[in-house]
Order: C-alpha cells, then sequence, then structure tokens
C-alpha cells in the first residue's frame, strides 16, 4: 500500500457522512440485529429461496419468515423475484454479501479470541 492510499483512506474518516446514509446504514443494522433475520440474509448470500424453503432451512415458522422478509425488503437487503406463483428471495448485491461475511468474521474473533487484523 503507498502513503497516499493511507493518507486519503485517513482523510474519508474525518468527514461525517450525509445523514440520510447515515439513517439508511442505521435501518440496514436494526434489520440485522434480530438472529432470525440475521440468518435469513446469511442463507439468502447463497442464492434465491422461496420461504418455505428457508422455514425450513431456519427452523422459524413460515410466516415468521414472510415478516422477517417483509421488513428486510423494506430496508432493501433483500430483493423479490417471481416465478410463476412463487417469490423468490435473494439478497441485494454484494455489499450485503460482504456486510455479513465482515460481520461474521468480526464475531469469530470475539467468540474465538483470534486477534484482530490490521
Amino acid at each position: 500500500m503507498y502513503a497516499r492510499d493511507d493518507i486519503a483512506s485517513a482523510l474519508q474518516w474525518q468527514r461525517l457522512p450525509p445523514g440520510d446514509h447515515v439513517d439508511a446504514a442505521v435501518n440496514s443494522f436494526r434489520m440485522l440485529a434480530d438472529p432470525t433475520r440475521l440468518r435469513l440474509l446469511w442463507l439468502l448470500c447463497g442464492g434465491e429461496q422461496d420461504v418455505s424453503a428457508l422455514a425450513a432451512a431456519s427452523g422459524a415458522a413460515r410466516p415468521a419468515v414472510s415478516q422477517h422478509l417483509a421488513k428486510l425488503r423494506m430496508t432493501g437487503l433483500v430483493a423479490t423475484r417471481r416465478d410463476g406463483r412463487r417469490v423468490l428471495y435473494r439478497a441485494r448485491g454484494g455489499h450485503v454479501r460482504r456486510l455479513l461475511t465482515e460481520a461474521m468474521e468480526a464475531a469469530d474473533h470475539i467468540v474465538t479470541g483470534a486477534p484482530e487484523h490490521g
């Protein structure tokens, strides 16, 4: 990494993001603060699934899964696609996958006591 990259990165963290961006991020984190929603979103990062498959995989009741998915969709973390009568859900893009990956890697450090990265 070049020194100018460190300087540019440091400057980024000295400016607060716009309020609407902060609000959207807070809403996303609020949605991820529920264990069932986090598990559902994790499963959706692996590909499209319908409510029945998600209920079976997560062990949650189908109506509860539907309600959680509606909230995740409302905040833009999940997208849908119709396939006949079925609605298929998926995580919305690489940002969501990276967010969950980072959260789980940070959790792993907490749980295992592994040293932090730089």
